[in-house]
């Protein structure tokens, strides 16, 4: 069984989980910010479970709906984090980090999903 560190997306979206989490107690605990950070980590959190669930997907399909849920909760947590700088919550300096994470984790999924559509599924069956 391969680990997370073996799987790119799966190391990626488990840290931006990790660096969520972490986020929202600086925003709890320095912001005082209890809403919009736990909007955040509520969907950067998702995002790596989602993975780690179409990783286990029972089919293709499965698989590839799986995905398409972090892809949509991956584009939540750019929002959020967005929201967050525009409203002076983060820095830019330190938005810029986590958009930079989410928003490799965008083009990842994108990828993985465009190329899972693209690929015929294949009979193993004698």
């Amino acid at each position: 069984m391969k680990t997370k560190d073996d799987n790119i997306i799966l190391k990626k979206s488990y840290d931006f989980a990790v660096r969520c989490v972490n986020l929202y107690k600086y925003l709890c605990n320095e912001k005082h910010d209890f809403v919009i950070g736990k909007q955040l980590m509520r969907s950067g959190t998702s995002v790596g479970a989602n993975v780690k669930e179409a990783i286990r997907g029972a089919s293709k399909a499965d698989f590839i709906a799986k995905l398409n849920i972090a892809l949509k909760e991956a584009s939540e947590s750019e929002f959020w984090i967005e929201v967050l700088r525009d409203t002076d919550y983060l820095s830019s300096q330190e938005a810029e980090s986590m958009l930079c994470d989410c928003q490799e984790i965008l083009k990842l999924l994108t990828s993985i999903v465009k190329s899972s559509k693209e690929k015929p599924i294949i009979n193993c069956a004698l």
